[in-house]
């Protein structure tokens, strides 16, 4: 859970979602997914750009089916948030994080899983909805040649 001292840049709502993100992701790398999803509300616009890569995905498809693929993909793990950047601009808040966590996910065991992640929030209401988030796994920094390859698929 994101413990770290808030600055004053990062006052309010910036900061309010930076802990509400530690939660729910330390929920959703545990499998727990009905608790990730009490506590993050995907928009009905949302876009996902995965950390596999692909063409962005369009919406958040909340079925049974899809709860119980996310809770084996999900299996364990322990995360801390590294807030990098916030910015917020009436409705909308941006966060930029380094996701740190340990987890075991699809077939592999448990390992680090860290992940640059940039996610958008929109007030809805008195609440927040998430409406984008990207996630990619070059936590390490990489070659050119192997961004080159990683480009040529």
């Amino acid at each position: 859970m994101w413990q770290e001292n808030v600055s004053d840049e990062r006052t309010g709502a910036a900061a309010d979602l930076f802990q509400l993100h530690a939660e729910a992701n330390e929920a959703l790398i545990n499998g727990r997914i009905d608790r990730y999803l009490e506590l993050i509300t995907h928009s009905g616009d949302y876009t996902l750009m995965n950390p596999f890569g692909g063409a962005p995905s369009r919406g958040f498809v909340d079925t049974p089916e899809r709860r119980d693929a996310m809770a084996r993909f999900f299996k364990s793990g322990a995360s801390t948030i590294e807030p990098v950047a916030s910015y917020a601009s009436g409705d909308l808040v941006v966060l930029v994080m380094i996701e740190r966590q340990r987890v075991a996910v699809g077939d592999l065991g448990e390992q680090d899983w860290s992940l640059r992640v940039t996610q958008v929030y929109r007030r809805d209401g008195e609440g927040w909805e998430v409406i984008h988030r990207h996630a990619d796994s070059l936590v390490t920094g990489i070659s050119v040649q192997q961004a080159a390859a990683l480009a040529r698929g």
